[in-house]
């Protein structure tokens, strides 16, 4: 519905996915609601420097979970209560206040869980230049999932051809994108994961050498040993917890491991303890915690990587994708109890 006497003062209505109040524990359906109440105007307000964009695929991520709690201190942030949402996305240009962006360009980095956004801080907003690939690749591999899968393998861990490699959480965005860049290199590559058909995925679509389900394990430490006789080189963290801690005591001599995330200690009241860290000193491990911002400045590098290896066919990559922005609270509720198999995307609208 549109009412107004010209384009510049075209309004039209604008669904949110609005988010109701700072949770505790696991996240539900049921603390965000969909509003079909709001309006915008197209139009970029006067002086502007901002974006209005038209949201075209959302992205559903795990550390969002984190900002559904209240602050717990000045670093770190939330989501505002009775605001919409905000993740990363793939959106349409629909009018621009800043020389660098023009009607109808493409973008990916943080916007709403609405149909039109209105983005004011655009300093980490990124055109879209490569549109021979599926624009939902802008909320994966080819945005902050695949940056962080690159950043944290090759920066962080340093790996070497020949090594052996342990992933967590593998068949995720970030999991399966690290397992793959692992082969490519002619590593030993083992993942982790929640269900017989993500492992099936992992051995057979993205090539692991091994995989197994985590949940089928009553020892982790016996089933690493199991994998990796001789001990696990680099270790890409994504879960923390009881599987961090069976890992300490498999990790070689000089081994890495790059501390993604931990998706397992995200929803509970009481964090659990890690007990082996005494073998980072005996075995020498360095442990590095990141995030995928911190090596913006390496996307054209990555993108020269990654693209080719797309076209050939030598990296493959799985998504999710729910439709309609009404999709998304279960959509991003889905995630903490494994029900994705893949990128988990929300399509809001088609180009």
């Amino acid at each position: 519905m549109a009412s107004g006497g010209g384009d510049n003062e075209l309004e039209v209505s604008n669904k949110q996915v609005i988010f109701k109040n700072y949770v505790s524990g696991f996240p539900k359906e049921s603390d965000m609601y969909l509003s079909t109440n709001g309006t915008i105007k197209l139009k970029v307000p006067e002086g502007s420097n901002g974006l209005l964009v038209k949201n075209l695929h959302l992205s559903c991520d795990p550390y969002m979970c984190n900002l559904m709690k209240k602050p717990i201190s000045s670093t770190t942030n939330s989501f505002e209560p009775g605001s919409p949402i905000v993740g990363f996305g793939v959106a349409k240009v629909v009018d621009s206040g800043n020389p660098k962006f023009k009607k109808g360009d493409l973008v990916w980095g943080k916007t709403g869980w609405e149909e039109y956004s209105l983005i004011t801080d655009v300093q980490n907003l990124l055109k879209i230049k490569h549109t021979d690939v599926p624009l939902s690749y802008y909320t994966g591999i080819l945005g902050m999932p695949g940056l962080t899968a690159y950043s944290g393998f090759y920066e962080v861990c340093s790996p070497k051809k020949g090594e052996y490699v342990f992933i967590s959480a593998a068949s995720g965005a970030v999991g399966q994108l690290v397992g793959q860049f692992a082969k490519l290199l002619g590593c030993y590559v083992v993942g982790s994961a929640g269900s017989k058909e993500k492992v099936d995925l992992l051995k057979n679509k993205f090539k692991f050498d091994e995989a197994f389900n985590y949940k089928e394990e009553p020892d982790l430490d016996a089933a690493l040993k199991r994998y990796f006789p001789e001990g696990i080189d680099i270790y890409f963290e994504n879960v923390g917890g009881k599987m961090l801690d069976a890992v300490l005591l498999n990790m070689k001599t000089h081994g890495r491991i790059a501390v993604c995330g931990m998706i397992s200690q995200y929803n509970l009241e009481k964090l659990e303890g890690v007990h082996n860290l005494v073998h980072m000193i005996y075995k020498r491990v360095q442990m590095k915690a990141f995030v995928f911002s911190d090596y913006y400045h390496l996307y054209p590098k990555f993108m020269d990587l990654v693209l080719p290896h797309i076209a050939e066919g030598k990296i493959v990559y799985l998504e999710d994708i729910a439709e309609g922005l009404e999709s998304g609270p279960a959509a991003l509720v889905g995630l903490f109890s494994g029900l994705n198999v893949g990128k988990q995307v929300v399509l809001v609208a088609q180009e």
